[in-house]
């Protein structure tokens, strides 16, 4: 079995038995103003050739930023997001997709 297919069961497993990890608003805002902004625009609306992140579930932004830090590449800025998802703790990805599952840009 695939090493995606094998995290995809493993979350949805989490999902279903109480034990995923609760993510923190406010601290998945924090952190995403230290890092993530600079490529995605606020709130995750998307810049340039930096897709829209925000407005996915949370097991989606989570399933991505695991693989990302496990170095696996999915797309045309893997390079980058490699680099970036790295030093991320299971928390910091819970509060980032927290964070930007509801996360809503104003002009």
């Amino acid at each position: 079995m695939s090493t995606i297919a094998l995290r995809v069961l493993f979350l949805v497993f989490l999902n279903f038995s109480g034990y995923a990890i609760s993510g923190d608003k406010e601290a998945g805002e924090a952190r995403y103003n230290k890092t993530c902004i600079n490529c995605h625009g606020p709130a995750g609306k998307g810049a340039a050739s930096y897709p829209k992140i925000s407005g996915n579930e949370i097991s989606y932004v989570t399933e991505k930023l695991q693989i990302y830090r496990d170095g696996i590449e999915i797309g045309p800025n893997s390079g980058l997001m490699i680099m970036m998802a790295k030093p991320l703790t299971d928390e910091e990805i819970a509060n980032l997709a927290e964070y930007l599952k509801d996360a809503k840009y104003t002009n």
